[in-house]
C-alpha cells in the first residue's frame, strides 16, 4: 500500500481548525511569493487616499518587505481589528456587486502576520501613532509608536511560519524582478500617486524605481507615467486611444504594429484602476494586431477600462487578477475596433525605434572604417561599376509592373527641373524620391532628413487594403483566364478549397474541381498576372490549413488575401521610374495602415539629417 494513501481517522472526523490555521490557509491563497505580498499592501495604500508610496524590500523580498504610505492611517482602535479576518472599510453596504476599492475581503493583512513577522505603525488624525506585532499568527499588545500621519507596515522572514513554502520561492533576483513588474504595474494604474522602491540588500540601498506624483488621471497624466515608467521608446511608439460605448470608456496607449515585442510582457490592463492579467482581454488585444503583426509578435498597450462597479465582477480570483465582465462580447469589440481605428488614423507611421537601430547599426559601420588604410578604401572603390552595376536604378527606365496607380511618364530633363520635383514633394511625410537602389529600395528626401521605403512591403500594404475594401464593398475587380489553369492536387487539398470556395470566390478566385485529383482556375484577381497562379493556390491552401478551426472567418479571409496582395505586388527588382516611386509615397500617405507590410514588417524607416550630421562628426 502507498505510505501516502489518505486515512481518516474514525473519531471526530470533522472539526473547527485554529484561526492561525485558517489564516494560514488564506495565506497559500492570497500570497504565493513576496510580489503579491507587495500587491496586497501597495492596494491597501492606495485605498487609504495616499499620494506617496516608499517600498523597501531586501533579499527578493524574503527578508524583508516595508510599505511606507502617506495615507489616512487607522486608529489604535483599528488595529486589532484590521488583523482579523474578512475585518475591512472597504464594504460599506455589504455588496460585491458595487466593489469601488482595491481590496475588500480583510484577507491580506492576517494572512500575512500568519506566515510572517508583520509589523504595523499607523498615525490618523486621532491620538497619535501606534504599533502592534504579529507573528506567526500571534498578535502583541498596542503600544505608542512615532510617526507622521500615514502608515507603515513591515513584513520580515516572510513564510517563515510556513517553511514548506520558502522551497517554492525562486532565485532572490528573480523575485525582485517580479516584485518590479508588479510596482511598475500598480504605479501605471495610479499616475496621481508617487512610488519609490528601494533594494536595501546587503544593507545597501539601490533606488530601482522612482516617479513623482501627476497632477491627475488624464491621458497626458498616464502619457507621462508611461514614458518614466516604460521608457522614452514606449512613448514614442505608442498612439493614444480613448473611446466611449455605453457605459464603458476605453482609453490608454497602444504601440505601432512595427513596435512588436518578443513576449507579451509590456501588456498592462486595467479595470477601474485595478491591474488584472485576463485571458479574455489579452486575447481581444492580440485579435485587435492580427492584420498588422506576425504570429510570433506581441503588441505593447497600456490599456485602461472604466466602467459602473456593477458592470464587472472582480470576486473571481483569490489575487483577483481576473474579471468577469457582464457583457464579454461588448469588451472584446470595444477594444478590437477601437484599436483598429486608432491604427487606420495613424496611416504610413512607422516605429522609431527602427530609425534608432538604423543610425546605431550605421554608427558601427562607420567607427569600424580602416581609417589609416586608404590603399584598401580607394582599392575598393576603383573596383565598384557605377554605371554598370544592376544594384543601382537609374530613372530612365521602362517600368516593369502593373501597378495599382497609373501615372503620367515624366523624366527630368534639367537639373531645376528635379530641384522643383524635389522642393514640391519634400514637405510631405515621406518625402520626394531620389533614387533607387538595392533591387528593393526607395531612397526619399524630406524636411527631416532621408526615408528609406522597402518597395515590395509597402506596395504589398497597398494592394493588400485595396482588396479588402473591394472585398467589403462586393466590388472586387477579377479577370476571365482564357485558358483555365488545371492543377492536380491531393484529395485533402481538394477538400480544402472546395470547402471555401465560395469565399475565394467573393476574393476574385473562382475555381471548380475538374475531375477527381484535380481543380481549374478560371478566374483571378485583376491586380495579378497569370505568371505563377499555381504557386498562389498552394501559398492560400497553406494558410487555410494553417489557421486553427476556431479562427474567425474575418482572420481567415484576411489570410488569404495577405497572399492574394503579396503575389499582386511589386517584386524586388523591378525598376521604376519617378514619378512612379512617387506615386507609391504619395499612395502610401494617403493608405490606413501603410506603415508595416501583411506580415508586420515596417515598410520604411526614416533618418533624422541631425542623426546623418552626428555620423560625419558634424555634431
Amino acid at each position: 500500500m502507498n505510505k501516502y494513501d489518505h486515512k481518516i481517522s474514525q473519531k471526530n472526523v470533522i472539526k473547527q481548525l485554529d484561526e492561525t490555521v485558517i489564516n494560514k490557509i488564506a495565506a497559500g491563497e492570497v500570497v504565493e511569493r513576496p510580489a503579491s505580498a507587495v500587491k496586497e499592501l501597495i492596494e491597501n495604500s492606495i485605498d487609504a487616499g495616499c499620494s506617496d508610496i516608499t517600498i523597501e524590500v531586501a533579499d527578493g523580498g524574503k527578508t524583508l518587505i516595508r510599505v511606507i504610505d502617506d495615507g489616512l492611517g487607522m486608529s489604535d482602535i483599528d488595529l486589532p481589528i484590521a488583523l482579523r479576518r474578512h475585518a475591512t472599510s472597504k464594504l460599506p453596504n455589504d455588496n460585491l456587486l458595487n466593489i469601488n476599492s482595491f481590496g475588500f475581503r480583510g484577507e491580506a493583512l492576517p494572512s500575512l502576520g500568519a506566515v510572517g513577522r508583520l509589523r504595523i505603525i499607523s498615525h490618523n488624525d486621532g491620538n497619535g501613532a501606534h504599533e502592534i506585532n504579529v507573528n506567526g499568527g500571534k498578535i502583541s499588545d498596542i503600544k505608542p509608536a512615532a510617526r507622521t500621519l500615514g502608515t507603515t507596515i513591515e513584513l520580515r522572514d516572510l513564510f517563515y511560519a510556513t517553511p514548506a513554502r520558502l522551497k517554492f520561492l525562486r532565485s532572490t533576483k528573480s523575485e525582485l524582478k517580479a516584485i518590479t513588474d508588479t510596482v511598475k504595474g500598480l504605479s501605471i494604474s495610479t499616475p496621481n500617486v508617487a512610488f519609490t522602491l528601494i533594494d536595501k540588500t546587503g544593507g545597501k540601498s539601490r533606488k530601482i524605481l522612482q516617479v513623482q506624483k501627476e497632477k491627475d488621471v488624464s491621458l497626458a497624466s498616464i502619457k507621462n507615467r508611461l514614458s518614466r515608467v516604460l521608457g522614452q521608446d514606449f512613448s514614442k511608439n505608442s498612439i493614444s486611444i480613448d473611446v466611449t460605448r455605453e457605459d464603458v470608456n476605453l482609453t490608454g496607449y497602444v504601440c505601432l504594429p512595427t513596435y512588436a515585442r518578443a513576449s507579451n510582457a509590456m501588456q498592462y490592463f486595467f479595470v477601474n484602476s485595478r491591474q488584472v492579467r485576463d485571458k479574455q482581454l489579452i486575447g481581444a488585444l492580440r485579435a485587435a494586431y492580427s492584420d498588422f503583426m506576425p504570429r510570433d509578435r506581441f503588441p505593447a498597450a497600456a490599456i485602461y477600462i472604466n466602467c459602473r462597479p456593477d458592470f464587472v465582477d472582480v470576486n473571481v480570483h483569490p489575487g483577483k487578477s481576473e474579471v468577469r465582465f457582464r457583457d464579454p462580447q461588448g469588451i472584446r469589440s470595444l477594444i478590437v475596433t477601437g484599436i483598429r481605428q486608432v491604427i487606420a488614423i495613424e496611416g504610413h507611421r512607422s516605429s522609431s525605434t527602427l530609425s534608432t537601430a538604423a543610425f546605431g547599426a550605421m554608427r558601427e559601420q562607420t567607427h569600424q572604417m580602416p581609417s589609416a588604410n586608404n590603399e584598401q578604401v580607394t582599392k575598393n572603390s576603383q573596383n565598384m561599376d557605377y554605371n554598370g552595376n544592376k544594384r543601382f536604378f537609374t530613372r530612365d527606365v521602362e517600368p516593369a509592373f502593373q501597378e495599382t496607380w497609373k501615372p503620367s511618364a515624366r523624366d527630368f530633363q534639367t537639373k531645376d527641373e528635379h530641384a522643383n520635383f524635389i522642393e514640391e514633394f519634400e514637405s510631405f511625410p515621406l518625402g520626394a524620391p531620389i533614387a533607387q537602389f538595392g533591387e528593393n529600395y526607395i531612397i526619399s528626401q524630406n524636411d527631416d532628413g532621408i526615408v528609406i521605403i522597402d518597395q515590395h512591403a509597402a506596395h504589398e500594404r497597398l494592394v493588400y487594403e485595396k482588396l479588402k475594401e473591394q472585398v467589403q464593398d462586393n466590388k472586387i475587380e477579377v479577370q476571365a483566364l482564357l485558358v483555365p489553369e488545371i492543377l492536380e492536387l491531393s484529395e485533402p487539398e481538394i477538400l480544402v478549397l472546395i470547402e471555401y470556395k465560395d469565399n475565394l470566390s467573393e476574393y476574385g478566385l473562382k475555381i471548380n474541381q475538374f475531375g477527381i485529383n484535380s481543380i481549374a482556375v478560371q478566374e483571378i484577381p485583376a491586380i495579378l498576372n497569370s505568371e505563377n497562379i499555381k504557386k498562389l493556390i498552394f501559398d492560400i491552401l497553406d494558410e487555410l490549413t494553417d489557421l486553427e478551426n476556431s479562427d474567425t472567418l474575418e482572420k481567415k479571409i484576411n489570410a488569404v488575401l495577405s497572399r492574394i496582395a503579396c503575389h499582386g505586388s511589386i517584386r524586388s527588382g523591378r525598376m521604376l521610374r519617378t514619378e512612379e516611386m512617387n506615386s507609391l509615397l504619395r499612395e502610401m500617405e494617403n493608405t490606413p495602415n501603410s506603415g508595416q507590410c501583411n506580415h508586420g514588417r515596417p515598410t520604411h524607416i526614416s533618418i533624422r539629417m541631425s542623426d546623418i550630421e552626428r555620423l560625419f562628426g558634424r555634431r
